[in-house]
């Protein structure tokens, strides 16, 4: 039987939101803050090319079984993917210390009239010091502070040091002098102190699922969040989200943290949220979308790689030269590093963090000739 193809919208179908007017941006007084009436500003950290970012801002196209709900979408592109609607949020800061990073986060924002000066390439160890002496490094009027602050010490891929890594803030080798604040599994730490310096409504910290079965982390990390601003932060109990639980075809586990101003909540919300059991109407986790492993039938079901990747040609067949460069490391069939084939009908494998090049990819060749 022949294969059904899936039919990817070229980039011409969803470029003109750039030009369309109620995504252009205005600049305050020549500061490069992105100030459209109605939006919420975000300050991010840890930023990367800009996946939590993006997430806030909407504005993308995804596949439409990833989609639950219509009143997200901005318009159908095709049968199979869909653009969704802006949010009202928008990045006014963000930073990270690679320079990739960067290139990449850019490359995609700039759709969104982006000023580049936002991305910022110090440490945030660098950057608070630097407000400390008195510059003018984070923006004012923050209504939502993000940060997947550095995982890679309490990964279960890793070798779980925890807050006393061994990688410096920069990210190179740590130095026997370097202080133990200034670490890479400490810089939770300087997440908290922006959070101090800029006192946002809420904000959202996120890490790897291992991070909540590393002694008691998780119980330090929260009690040091809840203690930004002389306690003024509400932080609830961190929840572990699955990725395939929210119409993402990926095996990807995270622990989110979510911290809310106190002196920000009407009195109701303020009650509700310091109970035990948070009621569901005040609860801000997202509740699943698809079943992927919460056996609640009345969810869509999973996206699959398939969905997403159906029509993806084999590496020698693509003029996309980042699917035809990839790791030729020897498949070792023992869950080790090497060319594995992902679950075509299932979840696609977490990437990790310091993945030495595309190491899983979508088929090989002997599922090439079974589809």
């Amino acid at each position: 039987m022949a294969k059904k193809t899936i039919q990817y919208p070229p980039i011409e179908q969803y470029s003109d939101i750039v030009a369309e007017p109620q995504y252009d941006l205005f600049y305050n007084n020549g500061n490069n803050e992105r100030d459209e009436e109605g939006t919420l500003r975000v300050l991010s950290l840890f930023s990367g090319c800009g996946g939590m970012d993006l997430g806030l801002e909407g504005g993308f196209i995804c596949h439409r079984h990833s989609v639950t709900n219509d009143d997200w979408i901005e318009r159908q592109l095709n049968d199979n993917w869909t653009l969704l609607k802006r949010n009202r949020f928008r990045t006014i800061f963000a930073c990270d210390i690679l320079e990739e990073a960067r290139n990449s986060w850019l490359d995609y924002m700039s759709r969104f009239r982006v000023n580049p000066d936002i991305y910022h390439l110090e440490s945030i160890v660098d950057l608070v010091k630097m407000q400390e002496k008195g510059l003018d490094v984070f923006p004012h009027h923050v209504d939502v502070v993000t940060g997947g602050f550095p995982c890679q010490d309490f990964s279960v891929a890793g070798k779980r040091k925890g807050f006393d890594s061994g990688v410096s803030h920069k990210g190179e080798k740590r130095d026997d002098n370097l202080p133990s604040e200034e670490t890479r599994g400490k810089l939770y730490v300087w997440m908290k102190q922006v959070i101090d310096i800029v006192q946002p409504k809420m904000f959202i910290a996120e890490n790897v699922k291992g991070l909540v079965s590393l002694g008691d982390v998780k119980e330090i990390i929260q009690k040091d969040f809840s203690s930004a601003h002389g306690n003024d932060y509400i932080v609830l109990d961190p929840q572990v989200l699955h990725a395939g639980n929210y119409g993402v075809p990926e095996t990807r586990e995270r622990v989110i943290f979510i911290g809310i101003k106190r002196s920000a909540l009407k009195a109701d919300a303020l009650h509700a949220l310091e109970q035990n059991k948070v009621p569901s109407e005040y609860n801000p986790y997202p509740k699943p979308t698809h079943d992927f492993n919460v056996h609640d039938q009345s969810l869509s079901r999973p996206v699959t790689c398939k969905d997403v990747l159906g029509d993806l040609p084999e590496p020698e067949d693509s003029h996309d030269l980042s699917q035809k460069t990839y790791s030729k490391a020897k498949y070792m069939g023992n869950g080790t590093q090497g060319q594995t084939e992902i679950n075509y009908w299932g979840l696609g494998p977490t990437i990790r963090s310091e993945h030495h090049g595309n190491i899983e990819y979508r088929r090989l060749s002997l599922l090439k000739f079974r589809i």
